[in-house]
């Protein structure tokens, strides 16, 4: 699915949806001002991949008249482009149609701009400046280790100093600030005694530079705040920066509608729109508001909204809802929601509730650091006590065995167990071709016990394709093709692709004339010719997915299957295998599911369902204990998506349902699948390992540190070689 979104730039505010105009929003403000008569069109386009459809889009809108300029974001998927005002996003839409790419328009006002990855860059670069840092103090220690004394060792304690301390108070501001929150909250956060550690090794450090002192730990400071950085930025990288689906939900809602007031079509904001107005939705747009059809007939695409694979017919007394897309012929629709209180609008409601209840859920890590950051402090506090007491009030010893028992306890391997694991699984589920997006996806994904998978899109690829074209004659497929090609029906579509594929010509077919909501016909050698549905053509509805052909006095069906989904047999058999439970839950037609839960093996299936039905019944297994796996792509799926305990959604996805899940299908192949589940669970045992690495090795260091038998400096040493223990038993899951 593709979406468009216009900017207005008179005096209003805007809205911007790519990185490079969020980093410049007061350049692009005052080359607004300054041109008061442009406009900024947003377009996104899911289905561009790669540098080619870049090159394709920008070359083809820029060819356009009154198109300025056009820029392709591949991340976001998305071209902005600069145009004249009366360039509409409706031309667009036909321009992208005509290069292969589909187009809706999108709210802006609705859709934040998207945020860089600051937090990113910001840990990159203190990690960048700690280990730079670090090289240097520790070449300056060998010389104090080698032998050095007096003046030379006080010197290279000084330069050390000047070196370690700038460094220690830029590089550990995000475990200052963590654990200044965390004290103001009133809560002993992990990043608390990794703060003290960090600060007692400086501060012991200094003391002894001061007073001459034998040994400095300048390099222990660093080495600490260096590791802890490296776990952090890996934890920080194994974490999505996403948008919310609900945003995404909510800017699928067409900003404008064409409204019937005093006998014209008026252009106004649907917020503007009131209960019992009238609107003209024109074929090819999308419903703006929910409502009843009061004029005109045609077929709608329902599929954004309940998975229907095929259009279904609108006339007078219809009831339509906000997003679905018109198809055929022009309709008058009566408000009766509209804005905040369409359906589709409420849908976003019910993902932004599923998206909260999500984020509640507990890392492994975060658990085990609620035990472990207290008894930390009570094991450096308690060291200090005894020894004050043991030594008759050597506060200088005391302080000392304090910060080795602190730097020695301090959770840098607990900190790493996690997302040095998470991220070797997530390398090796990304050459598979699935992309982790949350942090505690794969967590999460290895208790999963039922999987649920929707039908249209996901198992299948949501395209007909003709099944029986070699059952009718060439000069039948001819006139076929010439039918086919004047239509925008997705059967017509389909049809019009496969016989231009198969080198069949278009028959000379005149005065076509498209029948909203029946289908298209003309005259072929003097005849009327037919293609359509089978009561408007005389023929008799076969009870599978078809189109049918009145020519020459009789009637011929066509017909069409939705083409599995690469893979989907393997990844259901996979995960049959592995004891899971499997539903098919659609809101298709029950021929079409049944038809396809039989191919599948699937016993228990669901037709017709809504999508809050969908996330109802998520949230029903939910609420029987199990863990949930949602496998979905459209927006009937976004809430049952966010509801589930974990999902997955395929790259080709609307926006909302991609932001929605927590991991990505990156091709057609549906046979990972069965392979992600099989690695979370041995991603989580190697983090259950690497908790016991890191609770063996408190078990054997802290005892040595509270008889004084470690030092500050040994101490640092001991906790980065229990971190690259934890680092390599991550490597074991490549």
């Amino acid at each position: 699915m593709s979406i468009a979104e216009r900017i207005d730039t008179g005096g209003g505010q805007t809205a911007s949806a790519c990185p490079a105009c969020a980093v410049v929003p007061s350049a692009e403000r005052l080359a607004q001002l300054a041109a008061p008569t442009s406009a900024r069109l947003m377009l996104s386009l899911p289905t561009a991949h790669c540098a080619a459809c870049m090159s394709t889009v920008e070359g083809g809108l820029e060819k356009l008249p009154g198109v300025r300029s056009a820029r392709v974001n591949l991340t976001l998927r998305r071209v902005s482009v600069d145009a004249e005002p009366e360039v509409t996003a409706e031309a667009l839409i036909a321009a992208l149609d005509g290069l292969g790419y589909e187009a809706h328009e999108l709210d802006a006002g609705m859709l934040s701009a998207t945020e860089t990855d600051r937090q990113g860059r910001e840990l990159l670069m203190r990690l960048g400046v700690a280990g730079f840092s670090m090289m240097n103090v520790m070449l300056l220690s060998v010389a104090v280790w080698s032998g050095a004394e007096d003046a030379t060792r006080d010197m290279f304690h000084w330069i050390s100093a000047a070196i370690a301390l700038p460094t220690v108070v830029f590089a550990g501001q995000p475990f200052f600030k963590n654990a200044w929150r965390s004290l103001r909250a009133g809560r002993l956060g992990m990043d608390v005694p990794i703060s003290l550690a960090i600060i007692l090794a400086s501060s012991i450090s200094l003391f002894e530079t001061f007073h001459s002192g034998h040994h400095a730990y300048f390099d222990a400071a660093v080495m600490l705040t260096f590791f802890l950085l490296a776990g952090r930025y890996l934890d920080h990288r194994t974490r999505a920066v996403a948008r919310s689906a609900a945003e995404e939900l909510a800017a699928l809602e067409v900003p404008r509608a064409t409204a019937l007031r005093d006998g014209a079509e008026v252009t106004v904001p649907i917020a503007e729109l009131a209960v019992g107005e009238w609107v003209r939705v024109r074929p090819g747009g999308r419903m703006p508001v929910d409502g009843v059809v009061t004029e005109g007939s045609s077929e709608l695409d329902r599929s954004l909204l309940t998975g229907e694979s095929l259009p279904v017919m609108a006339g007078p007394d219809t009831v339509v809802s906000a997003g679905e897309v018109n198809l055929t012929g022009p309709l008058t629709v009566r408000v009766t929601a509209a804005g905040k209180d369409s359906s589709l609008h409420r849908m976003a409601d019910l993902v932004a509730v599923a998206e909260s209840a999500k984020t509640r859920y507990t890392s492994l890590a975060d658990r085990a650091s609620r035990l472990y950051s207290p008894l930390v402090h009570i094991l450096s506090f308690g060291a200090f006590g005894v020894w004050m007491w043991i030594t008759g009030g050597d506060v200088r010893y005391a302080i000392n065995i304090s910060a080795a028992v602190l730097i020695i306890t301090c959770p840098c391997a607990l900190g790493l167990a996690v997302p040095a694991v998470v991220t070797a699984a997530s390398g090796k589920l990304f050459r598979k071709g699935l992309l982790i997006k949350h942090g505690t996806a794969l967590e999460r994904l290895a208790e999963v016990d039922t999987v649920v998978f929707d039908k249209t899109g996901t198992l299948t690829l949501g395209a007909p394709e003709p099944t029986n074209l070699g059952e009718h004659s060439r000069a039948t497929l001819e006139v076929v093709a010439a039918l086919a090609q004047a239509s925008s029906h997705p059967l017509a579509m389909a049809l019009a692709a496969a016989t231009r594929s198969a080198g069949i010509p278009p028959a000379r077919v005149e005065a076509l004339r498209e029948a909203p909501g029946y289908g298209i016909e003309g005259l072929w050698r003097g005849q009327v010719v037919r293609l359509g549905r089978a009561e408007w053509v005389g023929a008799a509805p076969l009870a599978v997915t078809a189109t049918y052909l009145s020519l020459g006095g009789t009637t011929r069906a066509l017909t069409f299957a939705d083409r599995l989904r690469p893979g989907a047999e393997q990844a259901v058999a996979a995960l049959r295998a592995q004891g899971k439970r499997i539903l098919l839950i659609s809101g298709d037609s029950e021929g079409a599911v049944a038809d396809l839960a039989t191919r599948l093996g699937i016993a228990d299936w669901t037709s017709g369902a809504l999508p809050a039905e969908k996330a109802a019944r998520v949230a029903e297994l939910t609420a029987e204990g199990r863990r949930v796996l949602m496998v979905g792509d459209g927006l009937n799926d976004t809430a049952a998506l966010a509801a589930a305990h974990v999902s997955i959604s395929p790259a080709s996805a609307l926006d909302a349902a991609r932001v929605a899940s927590d991991i990505v299908l990156l091709g057609q192949d549906m046979a990972p699948i069965g392979d992600a589940l099989r690695i979370a669970g041995q991603a989580t045992r190697r983090i259950r390992e690497n908790f016991g690495i890191s609770a063996g090795y408190n078990v054997i260091a802290v005892p040595l540190a509270l008889v004084g038998l470690a030092t500050p400096l040994a101490a640092a040493l001991a906790m980065s070689l229990s971190s690259i223990t934890v680092s390599l038993n991550a490597l074991r899951l490549r």
